[in-house]
């Protein structure tokens, strides 16, 4: 597998800093870059990453089944992440949630047939001061409402964002 030139100084950087026998630290860092690079973690994408860690197949996939962050099936190019944790739930978190599903017509981990959007209800952003939160891809929206979740829709569906 290829990756970007640039992904391949992030890897090596990134090798570099651990002493042998300690490379696998590196395995989420890598496994996030090389799922923004490709869309998610394809079974090639798996592998080469375990190679390069000298880790078996199954290491990894061990951890990528473990967190949630890690996709196994390709995100839409706005990957919308609403949190519905105890701040956000208290503030309005699950009807903005009912609400981007209905909009978007997507259920939890779906992205639409045209690659364009992807939904995830996500546990916690660490922005509970500003609940409820949204993130799209790794930008954050703060204080969200329905009515602001609709315009940054409109803003992502008309290619401004």
């Amino acid at each position: 597998m290829r990756f970007s030139a640039e992904l391949e100084a992030r890897f090596t950087e990134l090798a570099g800093r651990y002493p042998a026998g300690y490379e696998r630290a590196a395995l989420i860092p890598m496994l996030l870059w090389a799922q923004d690079e490709v869309g998610w973690i394809t079974g090639e994408v798996l592998e080469e990453i375990a190679s390069r860690l000298r880790l078996t197949a199954l290491q990894v996939e061990e951890v990528v089944s473990y967190y949630s962050m890690l996709r196994r099936e390709p995100a839409g190019r706005h990957h919308v992440q609403i949190c519905t944790n105890v701040s956000c739930l208290l503030r309005g978190g699950e009807r903005l949630w009912e609400h981007a599903r209905q909009r978007l017509g997507l259920a939890n981990k779906e992205a639409s047939a045209d690659g364009r959007f992807s939904l995830e209800e996500v546990e916690c952003m660490g922005a509970c001061s500003w609940a409820p939160a949204v993130q799209v891809n790794y930008r954050f929206h703060h204080q969200m409402t329905p009515e602001k979740l609709d315009a940054l829709i409109d803003t992502l569906q008309d290619g401004h964002a």
